[in-house]
């Protein structure tokens, strides 16, 4: 069976990518840092900037930090023989090596998937809070020339009926005193303690705030119901819809969050949070379900939680974010709806 690296499809959306970002040849030379290399966002990310080394002669160093060496070896097993790719055991609530030297670093280590929520509530938090002190810390004692702190839609909470779409200086509501509010008051909290960072140190830091994001480099046990449909769509089973599905939300193929990520590692303003979302992929969660479903050829049922799931699910009803700040700064979005989604669902298949 190939590896998700060599299976066709997904070489083509890296390529992509890559294509599409001339100027990570700024990067020639430097060091990238990944923090929470194995997840959706991380893995991506590696895949491109090592893809980036090939095809434009380059030679960014990229470091991949998770908590589980021998599982990230298995995921960039193609990588370890090479000299700018070095893995990182460590757990980013723990101070970092201190010989760990690197030009940049994008901490996007954290739990993102109701059903950590609701079982590991308090890694929630610490993951972002506790993680976001050591990375920045850190950053100030290496003189690190930018870090990336990767946040979130969920910073802004419900809608309260005064605007089609949160931009960035937008504040909804959160019931702090619940379970569920762990992530994203987690996510608020780190992102004051960049700005504190900054202020106190001088650091250079850039906050994109990620809609809700899906692609082949999904792990098989995220709970999130967009991965849930697209693995009930990679298994031939009908799309299990878990609520009347009127949730309407953006969304992004992790494609173009790494793409994003990257154009802000460059030419992002320090202290500025920016949306990252493409407005084509604004569904309502039953419209999303059935353009899955229509891929795999089956049909949407519905389902109720079990008591773990709903403990875990966002409140929010409407959570749409306004992407202008950061189409300004010059970024687009490379991908649409019905290639992103058939992509997702078809590498998955050939290679789980």
């Amino acid at each position: 069976m190939m590896t998700l690296v060599e299976q066709p499809m997904y070489q083509v959306d890296l390529t992509k990518v890559v294509d599409n970002l001339p100027e990570l040849k700024k990067l020639d030379g430097q060091s990238i840092l990944m923090i929470g290399a194995s997840g959706m966002i991380g893995s991506f990310l590696i895949d491109t900037l090592m893809l980036a080394n090939q095809q434009l002669g380059l030679k960014i160093k990229v470091f991949a930090m998770g908590r589980n060496r021998k599982k990230l070896e298995t995921r960039f097993s193609m990588y370890l023989d090479s000299s700018i790719f070095e893995i990182v055991e460590g757990d980013v609530t723990e101070p970092l090596p201190e010989d760990l030297l690197v030009d940049y670093m994008i901490h996007g280590a954290s739990n993102t998937h109701p059903k950590a929520y609701a079982t590991d509530p308090i890694g929630t938090i610490m993951t972002n809070l506790a993680g976001t002190d050591q990375v920045l810390k850190h950053a100030a004692a290496t003189n690190v020339k930018r870090t990336l702190f990767l946040s979130t839609v969920e910073i802004y909470g419900e809608n309260r009926g005064d605007v089609e779409k949160f931009n960035e200086e937008y504040c909804g509501y959160i019931d702090c005193n619940t379970l569920r509010a762990g992530y994203p008051e987690g996510k608020r909290v780190s992102e004051s303690l960049c700005q504190a960072y900054i202020t106190k140190y001088d650091l250079d830091i850039v906050i994109p705030r990620l809609c809700r994001t899906f692609g082949p480099t999904m792990l098989a046990s995220d709970t999130k119901a967009s991965s849930q449909f697209i693995l009930n769509a990679v298994n031939h089973e009908d799309i299990v819809l878990k609520s009347e599905g009127n949730q309407y939300f953006s969304y992004v193929y992790v494609a173009d969050a790494v793409s994003a990520i990257l154009y802000l590692l460059l030419h992002g303003e320090s202290g500025q949070a920016y949306n990252v979302s493409n407005e084509q992929f604004d569904l309502y969660l039953k419209d999303l379900a059935k353009k899955i479903a229509d891929i795999s050829g089956k049909t949407v049922i519905f389902e109720l939680p079990d008591e773990v799931e709903s403990k875990g699910f966002s409140k929010a009803n409407t959570a749409i974010l306004d992407n202008t700040k950061i189409k300004k700064v010059g970024w687009m979005p490379l991908f649409d709806l019905e290639e992103s989604l058939e992509h997702t669902v078809k590498i998955i298949q050939e290679v789980k």
